[in-house]
């Protein structure tokens, strides 16, 4: 690609045109997308991009889209979400490079949809993952924490370095008092289960991953379940890990066996357990640190990867708790 810069208005130049069609988007859709977060106009000659506004903004936008067009020729594919990941990347660190974070393909789905970091924090994780056989992924929700960890785990088993995947939570409320529930153990327990059935399904075909559950190369059960086993030659996914007591949490990291790796997951802002008990990943995460196999990442608001309000919700909930509320002043 080569790019002719000015101060104002920036001008780019983009010589593929198939590249630059799909970087501008249907109806110069990302190049809209861009504007309008940045605050800046984007115009389009031919394969020429012309960015006026702040000089800043304008620099930034700039940087966007000759990465991304690199993104396009490296062979990925940019969704208008990718846009908005690759803003927050690169306006938090303007020297990152988006290929080193959005080219690491964790997993190809059934529908050939590539799993990718979208963040440097999510890349840290995919790294850890890949170093350490206990990791503890720590961030609200919407960070994918745990779809990372389940597109590993997949990427793992279809290349034979483990031989099952076992993927667990807590059930209610951190607790395993089920009997009030009605139906059969199954159904008791499904409800509490259902995110990592439907992360589990995104990643493979319904009918394999059924397939794979009956003959319990997968299996997903309530952490309970858990107790007294030695997991070997296995890839453990703990969910949800901040409703797990301190024993249950102890229990589980105790499991671990010869060729074995676990990822613990969990949103320390989001505890059920009853005001009595304290949390075991607090717990895990303040006793555990100084052991250097065992890899510690933690998650923030930037790296949440749902619909861009999430991101602003959890701001917004986390600037709350950091304020005192009127009711709260001294009189």
């Amino acid at each position: 690609m080569g790019s002719n810069l000015q101060e104002s208005p920036l001008k780019l130049a983009f010589s593929d045109i198939e590249s630059a069609r799909q970087l501008f988007g249907e109806h110069n859709d990302h190049l809209h997308r861009i504007a309008e977060a940045l605050q800046v106009q984007i115009n389009t000659r031919g394969e020429t991009v012309i960015v006026d506004g702040d000089p800043i903004a304008a620099a930034l936008a700039g940087k966007t889209l000759e990465q991304l067009y690199g993104l396009i020729q490296g062979g990925y594919p940019v969704y208008p979400n990718d846009i908005d990941y690759a803003l927050r990347v690169l306006s938090a660190d303007d020297q990152a490079q988006l290929k080193d974070i959005f080219l690491d393909t964790v997993y190809i789905t059934a529908k050939k949809r590539a799993i990718t970091p979208k963040s440097p924090t999510q890349k840290a994780y995919i790294d850890a993952m890949r170093r350490s056989d206990i990791v503890f992924g720590i961030g609200p929700a919407g960070t994918g924490k745990t779809y990372l960890a389940m597109a590993m785990a997949v990427s793992a088993l279809q290349k034979g370095t483990v031989d099952r995947i076992i993927l667990t939570r807590p059930a209610v409320e951190a607790g395993e008092a089920l009997g009030f529930l009605p139906g059969d153990l199954t159904e008791k327990v499904d409800p509490y289960l259902r995110p990592l059935y439907d992360a589990l399904h995104d990643m493979m075909r319904f009918e394999k991953a059924t397939s794979l559950m009956q003959r319990g190369v997968i299996e997903v059960a309530p952490i309970a379940f858990m107790r007294g086993r030695t997991l070997n030659d296995a890839f453990i996914i703990l969910d949800e890990a901040q409703n797990t007591t301190s024993e249950q949490m102890k229990m589980f990291l105790t499991r671990l066996g010869y060729n074995s790796k676990a990822v613990v997951t969990g949103d320390i802002t989001q505890i059920d357990l009853p005001a009595a008990k304290s949390s075991g990943l607090i717990e895990a995460s303040k006793i555990l640190r100084s052991i250097s196999a065992i890899q510690f990442v933690f998650f923030t608001h930037t790296d949440v990867v749902r619909h861009r309000l999430v991101q602003d919700i959890i701001q917004a909930y986390e600037k709350k708790e950091k304020s005192p509320s009127p009711g709260d002043a001294p009189a």
